[in-house]
């Protein structure tokens, strides 16, 4: 497969695939100490409203290894959404995306509806959703890197939920065969035809791209959706052996998957990692509420670098 354009990138990279000697530097240096389990990206704080500097640096550091941290506050089940709102600004987040369906804070309300346009979206139900990053149907310059939850309340059962660094989901791509990243870096690799209402008009223009693609900073962002409608991939032999591997990694839970519950008062600091979301049950006082907030922007601090 010939090579895609990428266009030149300000700073050396790890993920060009012509920085091989880069590359295994930051592989050997992204595995070491690397978290364990979920357990290890977990930081207890008293309050995201009020985040201390120690609790702060705790967290980033988490992020700059795994590129996401879990918080376990003191907030319980308050549904103030300055709570999630002051967690993003403490990481630098400014850049929100406010999608159709988000509340007026720009935050979106996940939880069960029975009526009005969302009833008809997976997010509104409690049905499972597979594996994907956000915003993989967006445009190339309006892309998710960071993506942050809180949660409000816990369903009755289930609603647990799988994460993966999504440069582990790389390397892994990488090192069993570098074709795969050069047919995940193509602009065909993935399309996501357009949407279209009940009136005929499109409100959503198809939108293809790559999965995987590098920022002017040199960091990583993904895009991928491992749902099988309304999905279109690039049919070529090395794409499809790709995506087949891809979905090994992700579903054979390896040591690099973490799976858990988040409980009231606890959230996701993210840079969009890969992540999938158990079916659940609700009863009268256990009704899932989690605070979704999606980002333009990365969280400080975590752009990516190589010892010498």
């Amino acid at each position: 497969m010939s090579r895609p354009h990428q266009e030149l990138q300000p700073v050396a990279s790890p993920f060009s695939l012509d920085e091989n000697d880069l590359f295994h530097r930051w592989r050997d240096q992204k595995l070491t100490n690397y978290p364990e389990n979920l357990a290890d990206l977990i930081v207890e704080i008293d309050d995201p409203r009020t985040l201390s500097l120690t609790e702060f640096n705790a967290l980033q550091h988490r992020c700059k290894k795994a590129n996401m941290a879990i918080y376990v506050s003191k907030t319980g089940t308050d549904p103030n959404p300055e709570i999630p709102l002051a967690m993003g600004r403490a990481f630098g987040l400014e850049s929100m995306n406010k999608n159709w369906l988000a509340d007026e804070t720009g935050l979106t309300s996940l939880k069960v509806i029975d009526e009005g346009i969302r009833q008809h979206y997976i997010p509104y139900t409690n049905k499972a959703i597979n594996w994907h990053t956000d915003g993989y149907y967006n445009t190339v310059d309006k892309q998710i890197h960071a993506l942050n939850l809180h949660v409000v309340q816990q369903a009755a059962e289930g609603g647990e939920n799988a994460l993966m660094d999504h440069e582990i989901a790389y390397l892994l791509l990488r090192e069993r065969n570098p074709e795969y990243i050069y047919a995940l870096m193509q602009n065909n690799a993935l399309t996501i035809p357009a949407r279209i209402d009940e009136g005929g008009s499109v409100v959503r223009k198809e939108e293809s791209g790559p999965v995987f693609s590098i920022t002017p900073e040199g960091n990583l962002h993904m895009r991928y959706t491992i749902r099988v409608n309304n999905v279109i991939w690039a049919e070529d032999p090395v794409t499809q052996e790709a995506l087949s591997y891809l979905g090994q990694i992700l579903y054979k839970n390896t040591q690099y998957v973490y799976r858990g519950r988040l409980e009231a008062g606890m959230g996701l600091v993210s840079n969009n990692v890969l992540h999938d979301r158990a079916a659940f049950t609700d009863d009268a006082t256990h009704q899932r509420h989690y605070y979704r907030a999606r980002y333009f922007d990365r969280l400080v601090g975590t752009n990516v670098t190589v010892k010498d």
